[in-house]
């Protein structure tokens, strides 16, 4: 009678197709978010706006990538609010990374020329932050706390205090992509982590420096300009108060001097002469200081009609990136 004979060929088989389906499942497991990002990558197709965007803010292929997996986007302000939802009324923003998708708001002003670059870049680095390891977050988020303790300025502070109020918990993460695209000269530890989003990170923070001048240089005006405007305000309040004090002396003098000389008070021609004669060089003294109050008073109006326009256009700025004000202004 014939024995049954086992077959280690197909059992064999079966293990190493067992083993290759195991690994298969392992590897997807591990890299299932690289395998998400890659297929939102080949399916994803930028605009011509996204490709400019990508180019002049220094993006490298990984920030590129990054970008492309989040399915980047410029929207108009209509769609921008509904797909991005501001935490307080006063603090437009600009862009937002959601549910692994980059929005970045339209914003037409000429010469705010670079934010919208600066905005994408800032948004990548949350996708980037997003897919840091635990360990890579406590590595890079230490750096960024070090770096933040020593360029933090009053600005930035206020900056943090918003995320800390309206994303607890989310303090290094926003730190990431601050500090990454509107610093220069970071450490050589953070300058080697970021050179893998960016081929040339001087390229996205000199655009932040240069749309970011805007606004320091109509400030700084606007600041000289109210404090001038202070000055010549007292020196003018000043300045009345002593003319109306010498107009109402001068007066007086004139209507004592008339008095006296209907009642014919006067001892001499030479005495009247005198008077008089000195009644008329308070009265030029007072023409010309009255001369001088009102180029003043010229001046300070030249000067706050000037400080007007600059608030104006200061605020016109700041509606054209804010997407709630419809439609966005074009300067």
């Amino acid at each position: 009678m014939l024995k049954k004979r086992h077959s280690f060929g197909g059992v064999l088989a079966g293990s190493i197709f067992s083993l290759i389906m195991f690994g298969l499942a392992a590897f997807l497991i591990l890299n299932r978010q690289y395998i998400y990002d890659q297929w939102n990558v080949w399916h994803y197709q930028p605009s011509s706006t996204i490709n400019t965007i990508s180019q002049r803010a220094g993006l490298s292929d990984k920030g590129k990538f990054y970008l492309a997996a989040s399915d980047a986007v410029v929207e108009d302000a209509a769609q921008f609010n509904k797909d991005c939802v501001r935490q307080e009324a006063k603090n437009p923003i600009l862009g937002c990374y959601t549910n692994s998708h980059i929005y970045i708001y339209n914003v037409t002003s000429s010469e705010l020329d670079g934010i919208e670059e600066v905005t994408a870049a800032h948004e990548m680095l949350h996708a980037a932050w997003d897919r840091l390891s635990s360990s890579e977050k406590t590595r890079i988020g230490n750096m960024l706390d070090a770096e933040y303790a020593k360029i933090a300025t009053p600005e930035l502070k206020a900056r943090m205090d918003y995320y800390n109020r309206n994303e607890a918990g989310e303090r290094q993460n926003e730190l990431h992509s601050i500090l990454g695209t509107e610093f220069g000269n970071l450490t050589p530890a953070l300058e080697s982590y970021y050179s893998q989003y960016f081929t040339d990170r001087a390229k996205v923070v000199a655009l932040h420096d240069k749309y970011e001048s805007v606004f320091t240089q109509l400030t700084t005006q606007a600041d000289t300009l109210y404090n001038q405007l202070i000055d010549l305000g007292k020196k003018i309040t000043a300045k009345s108060a002593a003319y109306n004090a010498d107009a109402a002396a001068l007066s007086a003098a004139i209507q004592d001097f008339n008095r006296r000389a209907q009642a014919g008070s006067f001892t001499s021609t030479v005495q009247f002469n005198s008077e008089r004669a000195a009644l008329l060089a308070r009265t030029a003294a007072l023409e010309a200081e009255r001369t001088s109050l009102n180029a003043q008073i010229s001046s300070y109006n030249d000067m706050y009609a000037k400080y007007q326009a600059l608030t104006v256009r200061t605020q016109q700025l700041n509606n054209s990136i804010d997407s709630t004000v419809a439609p966005a202004p074009s300067l």
